[in-house]
């Protein structure tokens, strides 16, 4: 009987344990998308910023070394759709190139290139792993102080979330509004990352790569290896 009421005892501060983190996590998310919330905006309104250096298109997965994912497409669609509608110079692809079987930013460069954007008007980021060290390289590496931010909506506050507390200036587009497969499992990864972002940007660790700076307003095939 001792032991059933140890193990019951246990299991209440569990619960009581399971319930404050919730709610604490439930709090941060509150807090992070009323803070971003007015940096969310449409084609029209990123017509009017001015001394924009880049759109930043956030990477996702890659079918093959061609074909980009239906949500990273989204992506791109919309950032072209920025850099043809804006006075922005420069597209910065951000994303996965940590092996060599795994590529996304060339994908996401060669499909801007086809959309007919120049090709020295593209930079790639090869080791934006996540969205924390594709805001942190985009400041520290690449140079850029304002920017325009371009990935899914649900997304898109964690992301102008951390680019902000790391120190640029960021507004976010959303990509087109699309509910794509397995979006629930997403809903519930990323309402765990906004939480753990919101302690990273106090900290500030360093991304996984840094590596020599490049200046985001030079020539974007200096990025290539290709």
């Amino acid at each position: 009987m001792k032991i059933l009421r140890v193990l019951k005892r246990i299991m209440f501060i569990g619960i009581i344990i399971g319930l404050v983190t919730l709610a604490a996590f439930a709090g941060i998310n509150i807090y992070v998308k009323n803070k971003v919330k007015d940096k969310i905006i449409d084609v029209e309104a990123a017509k009017e910023l001015t001394d924009v250096d880049c759109i930043i298109v956030l990477g996702a997965s890659v079918l093959d070394s061609e074909t980009p994912s239906l949500m990273l497409e989204d992506r791109l669609k919309k950032g072209i759709e920025l850099y043809y509608a804006t006075s922005v110079p420069k597209l910065l692809m951000s994303g996965d190139h940590g092996g060599m079987y795994y590529d996304e930013v060339n994908v996401m460069k060669n499909y801007a290139i086809k959309e007919g954007v120049s090709s020295s008007d593209i930079f790639m980021d090869h080791a934006g792993f996540s969205t924390y060290e594709s805001m942190y390289r985009a400041k520290e590496i690449f140079g850029a102080k304002k920017v325009i931010i371009v990935t899914q909506e649900y997304h898109l506050t964690r992301a102008i979330y951390i680019a902000e507390a790391l120190g640029l200036e960021a507004y976010g587009v959303p990509a087109e509004d699309i509910r794509y497969n397995g979006q629930t499992g997403r809903d519930i990864r990323e309402f765990l990352a906004i939480a753990k972002d919101f302690f990273a940007v106090i900290v500030k660790p360093e991304p996984t790569v840094m590596g020599g700076t490049i200046d985001i307003s030079g020539d974007g095939d200096l990025t290539n290896d290709k």
